[in-house]
């Protein structure tokens, strides 16, 4: 393969063949530990980015770039080149098939993963084996694929994030005049619609987006940049020609299928990278932690609720349960990514100079299992949006039980109208919606305010008057026109901006 086509295009090539060919990725070992991001949560898209295979072969591809750029700039010995295009051609015939076996076996005794690749590479090409690595170090090939593993998984982060706004531009574009109570502090106040809380948690995500394009943007390659950062091995490899060293590193990231590398490091790329990168799972995280406990609160008033299949069982004692359980899973799978954010953080603030290997351990875990359970979490979320039901008549039913509070000031500037004394008329209805609050919460009764403003002469206004008030939609605002200008100023264009990257649709395991 053409290290110079390597590009996000060539990436969705590769993901596409491992999407039509790769067999089942679950083992059906049951007497070992199954990660559950891998077995219940994480599509097999994002377990390909983070995948043996994936990593390997980049490392490879990484190793060819190298030689490539090496013959390129006329890397010689006593006027003859080091690396020939049949070396190259060699190496690139064996780029795919890792023969796994003889890596693995050399790791057991030299302990050290990649020189093991490294012999295991050469016995496959033996005329290129002496030319393999030559003048990298270790982070060459590690911490560069780990810069193009964690590019690719971004961008199948966003793919699905842009599908989940869609859902919820759509959702809130039908619901978007739609009535109903709205709260805070988890208390009755003045109403809004179902599509313009739904708005809320879509500008969340629009912010997430944002956050996930800047750093996406901003990716760059570690390079070849040796030991300590300085390339001394470069400057022996060419006889301490410095314009020549320039062009080593702007040479591999094209090759990549990146702009630049970064232009100063010790041994490794910086660790605050992976920092910028779990902070913008976490942000995605929070952001579907928050709308899930809304639809599980809105669950529990019976309002919305989330999709619920025919054969699907809510509890093992109670039949009749419809638990909000997807929503319950995005919430706990957030906590973790949130959580789990941290380690990138403590981890690149505790680096030693320009190398320790006290973050080797912690990056295989803590990155790629943060992109495994957003994926997860995004793929719930276009599950659940997708689905929503939502029941406007008990919408209806709980805002009119509770629209008479909401009414008092429109109430009071028509009494004011009629004659009454607008202090006056103030302390009278804070006494008699006080007295409506007694019989809703000890009587049990119904909501009796109106009655009780009708029978008290200081108001001048007739029952038939005041219900004439208690239409809801008088009592909601621009929300109707907010959403509209949101989705349309907004929202309308970024979906336009990414349309190549809708269509997608979820399959959750459990």
């Amino acid at each position: 393969m053409d290290m110079g086509l390597i590009s996000g295009l060539c990436w969705d090539i590769l993901l596409g063949d491992y999407r039509n060919d790769y067999k089942e990725i679950k083992s059906m070992n049951t007497d070992v530990y199954q990660s559950p991001l891998s077995e219940r949560y994480a599509s097999r898209e994002m377990q390909y980015i983070f995948s043996q295979d994936m990593k390997f072969r980049t490392w490879r591809r990484l190793w060819i770039a190298l030689a490539e750029t090496e013959k390129e700039l006329g890397l010689s010995q006593n006027g003859k080149p080091v690396i020939t295009q049949e070396q190259i051609d060699e190496l690139k015939a064996h780029a795919e098939d890792i023969n796994y076996e003889v890596a693995r076996a050399r790791e057991k005794e030299v302990r050290h993963d990649v020189m093991s690749h490294v012999y295991a590479y050469g016995q496959q090409c033996p005329k290129a084996a002496g030319i393999i690595h030559l003048g990298a170090t270790s982070c060459y090939v590690g911490d560069n694929t780990d810069i193009i593993i964690m590019t690719e998984a971004l961008k199948l982060v966003k793919k699905k994030l842009v599908n989940v706004m869609k859902e919820l531009a759509d959702f809130a574009e039908q619901y978007k005049a739609q009535p109903t109570l709205a709260f805070t502090h988890f208390q009755p106040a003045q109403p809004t619609t179902v599509g313009k809380r739904a708005a809320l948690w879509l500008q969340e995500f629009c912010l997430d987006l944002e956050d996930l394009e800047h750093v996406l943007s901003t990716m760059k390659l570690l390079g070849s940049k040796g030991t300590t950062g300085t390339q001394a091995s470069f400057l022996e490899l060419f006889d301490g020609d410095q314009e020549t060293i320039d062009r080593i590193d702007p040479m591999i990231a094209a090759k990549m299928g990146f702009s630049q590398c970064y232009p100063v490091s010790g041994q490794t790329y910086s660790r605050k990278v992976d920092t910028r990168v779990a902070n913008v799972l976490a942000g995605i995280a929070a952001s579907a932690h928050k709308m899930s406990n809304d639809i599980r609160l809105l669950q529990h008033l019976k309002e919305v609720e989330e999709p619920f299949e025919k054969s699907q069982i809510g509890s093992s004692a109670m039949a009749y349960k419809r638990n909000p359980m997807r929503s319950e899973r995005i919430a706990s799978l957030s906590r973790y990514v949130m959580i789990d954010a941290l380690n990138p953080a403590i981890t690149s603030a505790t680096q030693w100079f320009e190398r320790t290997l006290d973050d080797s351990a912690n990056k295989r875990l803590s990155i790629p299992e943060g992109f495994l359970a957003v994926d997860g979490i995004l793929d719930l979320c276009l599950n659940v949006v997708d689905g929503l039901v939502v029941y406007p008549k008990v919408i209806e039913k709980r805002l009119r039980s509770e629209l008479p509070f909401m009414a008092t000031e429109n109430i009071m500037m028509d009494a004011v109208k009629n004659g009454g004394n607008r202090q006056e008329l103030h302390e009278r209805i804070r006494e008699l919606s006080m007295e409506a609050g007694r019989n809703v919460k000890v009587e049990g009764r119904e909501n009796n305010l109106l009655e009780l403003i009708a029978a008290d002469p200081a108001f001048n206004m007739s029952l038939e008057d005041l219900q004439k008030t208690m239409d809801p939609i008088k009592y909601v605002g621009r929300s109707k026109e907010q959403v509209e200008a949101f989705l349309a100023q907004v929202v309308r264009p970024i979906l336009e901006e990414n349309r190549e990257l809708l269509g997608v649709k979820a399959e959750i395991n459990v």
